[in-house]
């Protein structure tokens, strides 16, 4: 079958793409504007570093579909066909995949929702994988030979952590749960329950992403028929993809206690500490001082061999 060439000796197969590639600019632009409005206004009501990171990732992402309808624009209706915006193109859509998957690491790690910070392990097999990860991107876009092999590799080992990480995070929850339900300690369950939920999500959405991954990779089909089919469907898929994690895990007013984790999770005790609950008038409580104590948090890290008998105090303050 013979192809069409307009002009410059493009393919007129090609020829919806400038249009495709704006409106997509347009939804991921409106999209990164309202995260970012979003995030910002109820930097109050939460630990949002997660929520910051995440913001970068439609920012990105608009980046690239700028420079992708610049230079499809500028092939059919100026006959120029920009090497370096094409180069652009091909860094920001790595570097869109590479922050993708590093924020759905953080996540499955607890990252601002079942601890405030990573442990060095945790950032250091974080970054490691992204790393690897960008890498062997580069190389499969570049068509290196191997790897292909290479990439799909680097997908198992991050899913496999991904899920895992999930796992461990719905295991403790599901034991925080049963303990609370037990002691009938109703003050923290909403906001673990609120935890729990939330996880459970990004589990079936990231099954969702696993699966369209493999259909992407499996699909081959390099021709120019149809391409910008392909493409849309392979745009709405992300976009839905990322919009149903992003409202699940943005910034709002949360159940009361939903920031009250520890600094970093324990290894060993998945077990939250008894809680009980203490009446003080403001005169008490303004001279309150203890070094043993800390308020709505467990001991510290350093400390954690006393973990087994520590205490989560909780104090309201008076009115």
């Amino acid at each position: 079958m013979e192809e069409s060439h307009g002009i410059n000796g493009v393919d007129d197969s090609y020829r919806h793409l400038p249009i495709l590639y704006l409106t997509f600019l347009s939804i991921w632009s409106l999209s990164a504007c309202s995260w970012t409005v979003n995030t910002f206004k109820n930097r109050n009501f939460q630990t949002n570093s997660l929520q910051w990171i995440l913001a970068s990732v439609p920012l990105i992402k608009a980046l690239q579909l700028t420079l992708s309808f610049l230079f499809w624009h500028s092939c059919f209706h100026h006959q120029i066909c920009s090497l370096w915006m094409s180069f652009g193109v091909y860094v920001t859509g790595v570097l869109f995949q590479t922050a993708s998957f590093v924020s759905f690491l953080l996540i499955s790690h607890g990252y601002c929702i079942t601890c405030e910070r990573l442990s060095l392990t945790e950032r250091r097999t974080t970054a490691s994988l992204g790393c690897v990860f960008y890498l062997t991107l580069v190389g499969y876009r570049a068509s290196v030979p191997y790897f292909a092999v290479l990439l799909i590799l680097n997908y198992m080992i991050s899913f496999y952590v991904i899920f895992h990480h999930i796992s461990q995070n719905l295991s403790v929850l599901r034991e925080q749960l049963s303990f609370i339900e037990d002691e009938n300690v109703q003050a923290m369950h909403d906001a673990v329950y609120a935890k729990y939920i939330m996880f459970k999500k990004f589990q079936g959405a990231m099954q969702i992403v696993a699966m369209a991954e493999t259909v992407i990779y499996m699909n081959m089909d390099n021709s120019s028929q149809n391409y910008w089919l392909r493409l849309l469907i392979r745009e709405w898929a992300q976009f839905c993809i990322f919009l149903y994690i992003g409202w699940t895990f943005r910034s709002q007013d949360m159940a009361p206690r939903f920031s009250v984790m520890p600094t970093l999770k324990p290894k060993d005790n998945t077990v939250i500490p008894p809680i009980y609950s203490m009446e003080m008038d403001a005169k008490a409580f303004k001279e309150f001082r203890s070094h043993e104590w800390n308020i709505g948090v467990p001991i510290p890290y350093s400390n954690y061999q006393r973990q087994k008998d520590s205490v989560l105090v909780i104090i309201q303050h008076p009115r």
